[in-house]
């Protein structure tokens, strides 16, 4: 994603509507905050913020928020703990704000749950659209059929996804993606094809397809270590097999040059593959 200064309020698009969503701003520097939570309201969302972790949990603990937009670096309570502590409180979307540049620290945003993160220096109207786009996709679907395949079972209307009976434990991006491959089995999807699938972007870091295709598996495969269900094809990606044999232990990571590479497989123009 390309990198921008943050701009001014005036900027905003003050047109937009998008309900009456609340979103919870957490972040230590006042000026962030401030042009965060100036172009969320523009756009329509009831907005709370608060400076530091314990300050985040008790805004939330009265007023439960609809997404959380989150920054790692906060005095005291980073915002790693804040995430880890929020999810066990309830499943609340969360956007990680960054001032880092390095991979793993986003990679760890994403490890404890985060669904999707913002390196700073960022647009906050680009932002807006992913707040946008995470809390279109968090709420329930109606005309939208469940989807089982080797004991599981998705239901998006009711946002619930089951493992032989069992509720699983499943942030929005996991469960999107477990729609996602449920309704496209045998078909191998390049991380740029789920990106675009299931996170509903053009662009992004790649790793964001890995960690969440690693913490899935963590979830849904018996053996995690030797994945069944969701398998890695090597030079293209993954592909999700309901009867095949446990595959061989290898890394996340498709994009590797110990395998053959070959064109992905994207959804049709018959539309299957739209969300």
């Amino acid at each position: 994603m390309e990198q921008q200064p943050y701009e001014s309020v005036a900027d905003a698009s003050a047109d937009r509507r998008t309900g009456t969503a609340r979103v919870l701003v957490v972040d230590d520097d006042p000026t962030v905050a401030e042009v965060v939570s100036s172009y969320l309201d523009r756009a329509g969302y009831l907005v709370d913020r608060a400076e530091d972790g314990p300050t985040a949990l008790a805004g939330a603990a009265a007023h439960w928020p609809d997404l959380v937009v989150l920054d790692l670096m906060l005095p005291g309570m980073d915002g790693l703990e804040v995430c880890r502590r929020l999810r066990g409180r309830g499943p609340v979307p969360v956007i990680m704000l960054t001032a880092r540049g390095d991979e793993d620290d986003r990679i760890l945003g994403l490890e404890v749950g985060a669904d999707d993160y913002v390196t700073k220096p960022f647009s906050p109207r680009e932002l807006v659209l992913r707040v946008e786009s995470v809390l279109r996709r968090s709420r329930p679907r109606t005309g939208t059929r469940s989807h089982s395949a080797a004991g599981l079972t998705v239901d998006p209307a009711a946002r619930r996804a089951t493992k032989n009976g069992g509720e699983l434990a499943l942030t929005l991006r996991e469960f999107d993606l477990l729609a996602f491959f449920l309704r496209h089995p045998g078909r191998a999807y390049s991380r740029e094809d789920l990106m675009r699938e299931v996170w509903g972007w053009d662009f992004g870091d790649l790793s964001t397809v890995t960690v969440h295709v690693r913490r899935l598996r963590n979830k849904v495969e018996d053996d995690p270590a030797r994945p069944r269900l969701i398998q890695t094809v090597w030079g293209v990606g993954y592909r999700f097999d309901a009867t095949g044999p446990a595959g061989p232990a290898s890394p996340d990571d498709p994009a590797s040059p110990a395998g053959p590479s070959g064109p992905s497989h994207s959804p049709d123009a018959s539309g299957q593959g739209e969300e």
